[in-house]
C-alpha cells in the first residue's frame, strides 16, 4: 500500500511505478532519513504529541533498520516508492501501530527537502577532505621545488622563466577558493527545513527550533513554502564543484602536456599511466584524460538542474526528483576526480633539467637582457628592439642566448659586458623578481608559510 494511497481506487500501472519510484537512487539516504526521523520524534515526544513509550519503540525500530540496512541483513525492495516509504514500512512492520505515528506534522516534501540537504552538508565534509589532500600535496611540492627553474607560458608560448613551485602555486591559489566556496554553501544551506509540512506547516505544535538543534542546523528555514521549494543548495554545490573540476581539467591539461614527447617535463608512475592495446612503446596519461573528460559531465550536471527548476511554480513539484541523480552523480565524480588527481600528483616525477633547458631555449629570459640594456642607459624601445635581433640571430645558429660569445653580444650592441651571463641566468632572472606574488625564492618562502596558515586557519 503506498503512503498516499486511501484515495486512489486502483493499483498504479508497472510503468508508472518504475517511472515514478526513486527508491533505485534515493536509498542511499537511508542513513540521513533515519537520523532526520529520530530527530523529528524526539520532538514530537517533547512537545507532548506522541507519548515517551512511542518514541522509545520508533527510535528503538529506526536504529535496527539502520543497523541491519549497515550489516546487510536488510535489503532494499522495488515494491517500496522511495527511502522514505521504505523505512516507514519496515517501522510499522517492526513495532506495530506505533509506527504510523512516525510521520505526524511530517510531509514527505520536507522530508526529502531534509534528506538532501543532510547528505549534501556531508558530502561537503568529504570534499573539502579531498581538496585538503590535494592543497598538501601541492604545498609539499611548492617546498620541494623553489629552485626548480621552468618557462613559464602565455598563449602556450614560453614567456619568462618562473620555477615549479610557482606554477603549482597559482593551483594551490585556485583549489583554495574552491575550498572557500564549499564552505561557504554550508554555511548558507545549514538551515532546517523539517517541519515546514507539505508548504504551509502544520496544526501541530512543533518546536522547530529543538529539531533544528538536534540536527545541527543553525535553525530552521524561514518560509515554509521555500523550504521544500528550495533547490539553491544543490545548483550552488553543483557549481562549485564543476569549479573545482575546471582547476582539474585545466591541470589535467598541461599534465598530458608535459608528458609528452616533445616536453618531458613529468614522468607518470606506471600505476596512474595506461599502455596501447597494438603500441607497444606507449605510455598514455588516461587518469589526467579522464580526468579532463569527466569535467563535462559535472558540468552537465549543473545545467540540467538549472533546467529543470528554470519553470517550475511554488511549491514542490516531483520534477525536483531530478535534482537526485544529477548530484550524486556529480559528487562521486569529483570526489573520485579529486582522489586519483592527488595519488597521480604525489608519484609524478618532475625532470627538472629539462624544464630548466626548456626556459632556456624558448629565450624566456630574453625581456631580462632587455632589461641589462635599460640598466646601462639604452632606451627600452631601443633595448626590445636590440634583444630582437639577438633572438633571430639565435634562431638562425638554433642556440640559446646563454650560448652567444660576448663578441656575438657586442656585434649586436656594445652595451653588452662580461656579466650579461650572470645577467640572464635562469636563477638571476628569477630571484630578481621579489615582488609578493612572484617567483623569487624568498617571494615563495613567505607564500607558502601564508599558504601553510590559511589552509590551517
Amino acid at each position: 500500500m503506498k503512503l498516499w494511497g486511501g484515495r486512489f481506487t486502483k493499483e498504479e500501472n508497472q510503468l508508472v511505478h518504475n517511472f515514478n519510484e526513486s527508491l533505485s537512487f534515493d536509498r542511499r539516504f537511508y542513513r540521513q532519513d533515519i537520523e532526520g526521523s529520530i530527530a523529528h520524534v524526539t520532538m514530537l515526544e517533547k512537545q507532548g504529541i506522541v507519548s515517551e513509550a512511542d518514541r522509545d519503540a520508533i527510535i528503538g525500530g529506526l536504529r535496527g533498520i539502520l543497523e541491519d540496512l549497515e550489516s546487510h541483513k536488510l535489503e532494499f525492495t522495488a515494491e517500496h516508492e522511495d527511502i522514505h516509504s521504505f523505512v516507514e514500512a519496515n517501522l510499522t512492520e517492526r513495532i506495530g501501530e506505533a509506527g504510523k505515528r512516525l510521520h505526524t506534522g511530517r510531509s514527505r516534501n520536507d522530508q526529502v527537502a531534509l534528506d538532501m540537504k543532510l547528505y549534501c552538508r556531508d558530502e561537503i565534509g568529504e570534499l573539502d577532505g579531498l581538496v585538503r589532500a590535494l592543497l598538501e600535496e601541492l604545498l609539499k611540492l611548492m617546498e620541494e621545488n623553489l629552485d626548480t627553474y621552468m618557462p613559464g607560458f602565455t598563449h602556450l608560448q614560453k614567456a619568462q622563466p618562473v620555477t615549479l613551485a610557482h606554477h603549482l602555486g597559482a593551483y594551490f591559489e585556485m583549489f583554495y577558493r574552491d575550498l572557500g566556496r564549499l564552505s561557504d554553501i554550508k554555511k548558507r544551506m545549514n538551515t532546517c527545513p523539517l517541519g515546514a509540512g507539505a508548504l504551509a506547516g502544520t496544526t501541530y505544535p512543533l518546536d522547530r527550533e529543538y529539531s533544528a538543534g538536534l540536527l545541527g542546523f543553525d535553525g530552521p528555514t524561514f518560509n515554509s513554502m521555500d523550504s521544500v521549494s528550495d533547490r539553491d543548495y544543490v545548483i550552488e554545490l553543483l557549481s562549485a564543484l564543476s569549479t573545482v573540476a575546471m582547476h582539474l581539467s585545466r591541470f589535467s591539461e598541461e599534465v598530458i602536456i608535459w608528458n609528452s614527447n616533445e616536453y618531458r617535463f613529468v614522468e607518470l608512475d606506471d600505476a596512474y599511466s595506461t599502455g596501447s592495446s597494438i603500441m607497444p612503446q606507449k605510455k598514455n596519461p588516461d587518469i589526467a584524460e579522464l580526468v579532463r573528460g569527466k569535467t563535462g559531465r559535472v558540468y552537465g550536471a549543473l545545467v540540467a538542474i538549472l533546467t529543470t527548476m528554470k519553470g517550475l511554480p511554488l511549491a514542490y513539484n516531483k520534477d525536483m526528483q531530478e535534482d537526485k541523480e544529477l548530484t550524486f552523480d556529480a559528487i562521486d565524480t569529483v570526489k573520485g576526480c579529486l582522489a586519483l588527481f592527488t595519488g597521480m600528483m604525489s608519484t609524478m616525477v618532475f625532470r627538472k633539467d629539462v624544464m630548466e633547458a626548456s626556459a632556456k631555449k624558448g629565450f624566456t629570459n630574453a625581456t631580462d637582457a632587455a632589461d641589462y640594456l635599460v640598466n646601462h642607459g639604452v632606451a627600452f624601445r631601443d633595448a626590445h628592439g636590440i634583444v630582437g635581433q639577438l633572438v633571430l640571430y639565435c634562431l638562425e645558429k638554433e642556440i640559446a642566448l646563454d650560448d652567444m660569445t660576448l663578441e656575438e653580444f657586442r656585434a649586436v650592441s656594445p652595451v653588452f659586458e662580461e656579466d650579461i651571463y650572470e645577467a640572464i641566468s635562469m636563477k638571476a632572472c628569477v630571484e630578481r623578481r621579489i615582488t609578493q606574488g612572484a617567483p623569487g625564492q624568498e617571494a615563495m618562502k613567505q607564500a607558502i608559510a601564508a599558504c601553510r596558515r590559511r589552509l590551517e586557519q
